[in-house]
């Protein structure tokens, strides 16, 4: 028996890194999967071989910052496989790497489109699916920078902070209607939106994994699967107990 038999999830930004270990993952533990994202071909790939693996997987292009899409989307994740039990809300991009005297307008509001209105729009869509499902869970991914920050992509470490606020109020709002609402916030993971940043860094891929792992008392980097066993647990009905909360996976990063 599986932990999340009988639940229907969407994750977005499904089709690579954290997401896409979460899909596979929570397919593997009994749940019917939506698999969203804006990159079609990587996204369709991960579902056939979810469902090639036995699992229960589908794929829909889904840019969450497009309120119409979304709603559209969950709409049809619903019928295709009869509620919605879990979302998700994964996707999210770096931006720009420099001062905030140095950012313009339109590159901070690009990472506010995707890594915070989509939030709330995941979370403003499901609610009404979630209620007629009794119920449900949503996981928000934030970030180690949603506790702490560094010198370095400002626009990225507001966008976490705010994820991990809208968490803990959409947790009050909704938690006497059986729907918990939590914020999952990741170390470094290797994953290809870490690997642009390293790409970007002038070092080789060896050496800025290297000198990310250092950052960390475990000494390394974390894998996907790290983050997709959290999500699995927040997902399944061994979390009925908690929301609200900020599970940090980070190789103990903000311990210090």
């Amino acid at each position: 028996m599986g932990r999340l038999d009988g639940k229907v999830a969407v994750v977005t930004g499904g089709a690579l890194g954290i997401g896409a270990a979460a899909c596979r993952r929570m397919a593997e533990e009994g749940a019917a999967v939506a698999v969203t994202d804006v990159k079609d071909a990587e996204g369709e790939a991960l579902a056939r071989e979810i469902s090639e693996a036995g699992g229960t997987a589908r794929y829909w292009h889904l840019d969450v910052a497009d309120e119409g899409e979304v709603e559209r989307v969950y709409r049809e994740v619903a019928e295709a496989f009869g509620k919605l039990n879990v979302v998700v809300a994964n996707a999210g991009i770096a931006g720009a790497n420099k001062p905030t005297d140095e950012i313009t307008l339109e590159e901070w509001q690009e990472v506010m489109s995707v890594n915070v209105t989509g939030v709330f729009l995941c979370t403003k869509h499901a609610i009404g699916h979630l209620r007629r499902a009794g119920g449900g869970s949503i996981i928000n991914l934030s970030s180690i920078y949603g506790l702490v920050s560094a010198p370095d992509i400002p626009p990225y470490h507001a966008s976490k902070g705010a994820v991990r606020l809208m968490s803990k109020t959409d947790a009050l709002l909704y938690a006497t209607e059986g729907i918990r609402v939590n914020s999952v916030h990741p170390g470094y993971i290797w994953t290809p939106l870490v690997a642009d940043l390293g790409a970007r860094s002038g070092f080789s891929e060896e050496a800025f994994k290297k000198e990310l792992g250092s950052r960390h008392p475990v000494n390394h980097v974390g894998e996907p699967d790290d983050i997709a066993w959290a999500i699995v647990y927040l997902a399944s009905d061994e979390a009925k107990f908690v929301t609200g909360v900020e599970l940090v996976v980070d190789g103990g990063y903000t311990a210090r």
